[in-house]
């Protein structure tokens, strides 16, 4: 996977694209990244790419000709359409999903935009997509990238040392996790339980089960609506809601 990233503040990505998974998945081959200051691209001597809103009204607007030539620079040379993200609070909200689906493309774009938005150009004419990570604002886009890149790339296929932690993780099966424990079994006087001590891998996965079903309820009853649940589920569900 080839993933361009448009800022007007390329450092901020230094330390997070050459540490831990990102890093690894880089050297392995698995993806390359590309950081661009899309002030570059402005076609005038002063390099401004942000301007007055028409009609009035507080804050600055990005404008479209920086943006729309990094975007045609980054992408070029690319033998598939790529998928052109705009980070924006007014966006789709970002899920484990839309990580599964990005995670299939050959190349992304991410654009992070600053001030107060974006030339609605950008949006109707540039972008195929666009998303948020909350229903919160940040400063610019960038903090909201990085976390949908990590989420993105730790999907490709040897990236992680164990291919089966990825699909197990929570959101990934609709579900909340279940809690794990490792060594030692007794630690000031707090036990693990039991069941993951006996080696009876059947009745630990049906454990396992009804922890995330119990900790879904708990945490997270909405992601319930949303799910199709195996008869099995929903008589444990059933059990779950009864001794609540």
């Amino acid at each position: 996977m080839n993933i361009s990233i448009l800022s007007l503040f390329p450092e901020m990505f230094e330390g997070v694209l050459h540490t831990s998974i990102l890093k690894k998945a880089q050297e392995n081959e698995a993806v390359s990244f590309t950081v661009t200051d899309f002030r570059n691209y402005s076609e005038n001597k002063h390099h401004k790419v942000d301007d007055y809103p028409y009609g009035g009204g507080a804050g600055m607007v990005l404008k479209p000709e920086p943006l729309f030539n990094a975007v045609e620079a980054v992408t070029k040379d690319a033998v598939k359409p790529p998928r052109i993200i705009l980070m924006c609070p007014q966006g789709e909200r970002f899920t484990q999903a839309k990580a599964e689906e990005l995670a299939s493309e050959e190349n992304l774009v991410f654009i992070c935009g600053h001030y107060e938005g974006y030339d609605e150009r950008i949006r109707e004419h540039l972008v195929t997509d666009e998303l948020s990570i909350g229903d919160f604002v940040l400063t610019g886009g960038e903090v909201a990238s990085m976390a949908i890149i990590d989420s993105v790339v730790r999907l490709l296929p040897g990236v992680l040392g164990n291919n089966v932690s990825s699909v197990e993780d929570s959101f990934s099966t609709g579900l909340l996790e279940h809690p794990h424990y490792t060594r030692p079994s007794t630690y000031k006087g707090l036990s693990v339980p039991d069941i993951l001590l006996s080696g009876n891998h059947g009745e630990i996965d049906k454990w396992r089960m009804e922890q995330s079903l119990k900790r879904t309820l708990e945490r997270r009853p909405d992601l319930l609506d949303e799910l199709s649940l195996t008869a099995d589920q929903e008589k444990i569900l059933k059990r779950l809601k009864s001794n609540r």
